[in-house]
């Protein structure tokens, strides 16, 4: 069925089918979340992130099964980018293309290429720096650290594709007269003389639904039966019943990965004078302590936290708020946050941290509580 407007001699056909728009707005808005969440907001917001990432990923997954399957001007071989016709187009002399002509194209391929990426760069942080997910059991933090940084470099890559995108919808919609962004919402474009002649495809639904629902099984199954490896070189779960009495008894029990040995043994060492304190216990617990916090500190662990507190600052050795990362990583919160309620002291790891006793401080468990005002 096609109509003419009042505005255009040229009847509108139908162009983009419902599938296509949909994942295309999708799209936008899980790539807005995932940029406001990586980029803008703090380590809360990484259940988010990771949602929206993976969102994007299933989206573009299911998009290039419909490129297989789809209508006419959703199938990859209505537009793909061929040389001579790239070329020809930038010369303008290639004709109108009613779908995507080549230049959208091979931007629509490089978008793809693009989420895919970060999708498995952040799986691979997910898995190395911070030892979760199903690829947890084979990294290591130095493998994630190296993927965070990739995963940046392809984020800003993405965002400038998406500039130029935007740019080349402007440029077109100009240059040929018609509403692009316009026609991803209503579905239809304008039928012109000359227009490059579509596949001859009949949309073939159920196979398509059929192919997503074996291949997101697949990645489910998969996805499961790795994450319930044991992942390696992790902090002991549990605290040592002695440390945690002695030291509970005063303050909150500090995992011991979250300081190196050296660090462990001068605090042990200086316990008669332990931050203004006389915190002396008897010789025989004092040493059973240090050989166990010894044991399981900073340098036996493979985990994000262990490593950025493994660098103290050579002042304070014995201080884990005075240590690089922990200023870097809090430097933003206020003061008032430690010095009320239900916080009291920045060494309270636990009023915000649910995994503090762990030791995995994990992004996913961080709850910063409201300060109480009286």
């Amino acid at each position: 069925m096609s109509f003419r407007t009042s505005l255009s001699p040229f009847p509108r056909v139908p162009v983009w089918d419902i599938w296509v728009r949909l994942f295309h707005w999708a799209l936008v808005l899980c790539i807005g979340g995932a940029v406001l969440t990586g980029f803008l907001a703090d380590a809360r917001w990484a259940g988010w992130h990771l949602g929206f990432g993976l969102a994007a990923a299933a989206l573009v997954v299911a998009r290039i099964v419909w490129g297989l399957f789809g209508t006419a001007h959703a199938r990859f071989a209505d537009f793909l980018p061929r040389p001579s016709a790239l070329l020809a187009h930038l010369r303008g002399a290639g004709g109108r293309h009613r779908g995507h002509n080549p230049l959208g194209a091979l931007m629509v391929f490089a978008l793809f290429a693009a989420v895919l990426a970060l999708a498995g760069t952040g799986l691979v942080v997910l898995g190395g720096w911070l030892r979760l997910g199903p690829l947890a059991a084979d990294l290591g933090t130095q493998t994630g650290r190296a993927a965070r940084e990739l995963h940046e470099i392809v984020a800003f890559a993405l965002l400038g594709m998406i500039a130029l995108h935007v740019g080349g919808v402007i440029f077109e919609s100009r240059r040929a007269r018609e509403n692009l962004a316009g026609a991803m919402l209503t579905g239809r474009k304008e039928a012109r003389p000359g227009d490059a002649r579509p596949v001859e495809a009949r949309p073939q639904g159920r196979r398509a639904v059929k192919v997503v629902a074996t291949i997101a099984g697949i990645l489910v199954l998969a996805a499961a039966a790795l994450s319930a490896r044991p992942v390696p070189d992790m902090p002991v779960s549990r605290i040592d019943p002695l440390t945690a009495e002695e030291c509970g008894a005063c303050h909150m029990v500090y995992h011991p990965s979250l300081l190196p040995a050296a660090s462990w043994e001068a605090l042990v060492a200086g316990l008669d004078d332990h931050f203004g304190e006389n915190a002396w216990i008897d010789a025989g617990d004092a040493a059973e302590i240090e050989a166990w916090l010894t044991a399981h500190a900073a340098e036996t662990v493979d985990t994000a936290p262990a490593r950025m507190f493994a660098r103290t600052d050579p002042d304070a050795p014995a201080t884990l708020t005075e240590t690089p990362a922990w200023k870097r990583l809090h430097g933003d919160l206020p003061d008032t946050l430690f010095e009320g309620a239900p916080v009291f002291s920045r060494a309270n790891c636990a009023a915000c941290h649910a995994d503090a006793g762990s030791g995995r401080f994990s992004p996913f468990a961080i709850s910063i509580p409201k300060e109480k005002t009286e």
